[in-house]
């Protein structure tokens, strides 16, 4: 087992990262103090998120460094969290421009209850080190997730060069793939702003006969 990485999911658990790859990272970290999320969240995004029931993949790079922000879901932070983080800022600015409403708070779990799956391609950082662990071996989980994904249609969000770069390991036909800049503040006006993910999303799973998925979290 591995306690300092956090337990693999059962629903991802065939993965070979979980054998090949997690045991080394897992010793690196059980070196390490300070490391966020905290290991019972770490695979958090894959736990609520079956390979089955995902329609909609977000990428994200790495954990928040603060502590109290990050709970294991890319984007998101925990509903008390105030200010929000920059980047999902923009991301509410863009929701509220495409669909004239975004959530009450930064906590996306009723996306990922719905089947958008929010991963990071680094699943821990250390605290105030954001980018640390870049290097420390979790894309390959990354990359795995994605090709295991390609068994049928699903919308895909690549916002920046990091999650445009492992586009390559989406394949087969019939995938919404969406490239633009990243929310970040450095980039949101090179593309991403006006870029209508929400509604493009929306509008691509009812032609595929899906319900669109609830991003305001306004529905009953």
């Amino acid at each position: 087992m591995t306690p300092d990485a956090g337990q693999p999911p059962a629903a991802w658990r065939h993965l070979p990262f979980f054998v090949q790859d997690l045991p080394r990272i897992a010793a690196q970290l059980a070196d390490q103090s300070d490391i966020l999320p905290p290991a019972p969240q770490r695979f958090a995004a894959l736990e609520a998120c079956s390979p089955e029931a995902t329609r909609v993949v977000i990428l994200g790079q790495d954990p928040y460094p603060t502590p109290g922000h990050a709970h294991g879901l890319a984007f998101s932070v925990e509903p008390d969290v105030q200010p929000l983080p920059r980047s999902l800022t923009n991301i509410y600015k863009e929701m509220q421009d495409d669909l004239g409403a975004h959530p009450v708070n930064g906590d996306l779990r009723h996306w990922a209850r719905q089947g958008v799956l929010l991963l990071n391609t680094a699943l821990t950082v250390p605290v105030g080190q954001a980018g640390a662990h870049a290097r420390l071996g979790w894309t390959a989980l990354t990359e795995q997730v994605l090709s295991s994904l390609n068994d049928r249609p699903r919308a895909i969000l690549l916002w920046g060069r990091h999650a445009q770069s492992f586009a390559r390991h989406i394949r087969g036909s019939g995938h919404l793939v969406i490239e633009t800049a990243h929310p970040s503040p450095l980039s949101a006006r090179r593309g991403f702003f006006g870029s209508r993910p929400f509604s493009r999303i929306n509008d691509w799973l009812t032609e595929q006969g899906q319900t669109p998925i609830d991003w305001t979290g306004e529905a009953p």
